[in-house]
């Protein structure tokens, strides 16, 4: 398995770090035929869609680059199961091997490809990194996003739980209501460009918001 990293501006200084998973599931388990189970999801949202989001963003800090420095990881093994003992292998690995205050926080993106995207705020993150919810959900706002809505409603087990027990506060953005989940119908038909653009501009204006200290 091989998580892949991107870096830009001063690795000396402290920054934010965002996150994502390139890897699909291997097995349909949501299907209910015993056949299906078997075979790998294509996995348009849950995996993909936290990668194009970031993929466009780091277009984006190339040419224009941030106050402050950022990491992009897409982490590798974070679906493979059977169960989740078995996952969030990539995250894990990079969560061990972190030393010192690297990073101010982190933003975990997960599902965000959904056309009927509604993003609520995951438990998880707001019990552990709290502050960073605040920002999120901040810029949303000041975007005139609805599809960010202020409440939490699940919690969820996920790559930012490494990250939080690591030390860097690290808030999961993720539509956990997808019928698709887990299926062989997890394909591009089901997500939505708006959907991914309203994501990428509330992140954009996170990390541009962000200041030198």
């Amino acid at each position: 398995m091989t998580n892949i990293i991107a870096r830009f501006g001063s690795p000396d200084a402290q920054g934010i770090l965002l996150c994502a998973h390139w890897d699909t599931r291997p097995t349909a388990d949501q299907e209910l035929d015993k056949e299906d189970q078997q075979k790998p999801i294509l996995g348009a949202n849950d995996g993909a869609s936290g990668v194009a989001v970031l993929l466009e963003l780091a277009r984006m800090f190339h040419e224009r680059a941030p106050s402050v420095p950022v990491t992009i990881v897409l982490f590798d093994g974070e679906d493979l199961g059977p169960t989740v003992k078995d996952m969030f292998a990539g995250s894990e690995y990079f969560a061990a091997r972190l030393s010192g205050k690297r990073f101010r926080y982190g933003i975990l993106l997960d599902m965000v490809g959904d056309k009927s995207l509604e993003v609520y705020r995951e438990g998880n993150s707001q019990d552990k990194a709290g502050a960073v919810n605040d920002k999120i959900w901040a810029a949303a706002r000041k975007l005139g996003l609805s599809q960010f809505k202020d409440e939490v409603k699940y919690t969820i087990s996920d790559d930012h739980l490494p990250l939080i027990k690591a030390g860097v506060p690290t808030a999961d953005v993720i539509d956990f209501d997808y019928a698709y989940w887990h299926t062989l119908r997890d394909t591009v038909d089901k997500c939505s460009a708006q959907s991914l653009q309203a994501v990428g501009e509330t992140i954009a204006q996170v990390v541009y918001s962000e200041q030198t200290d």
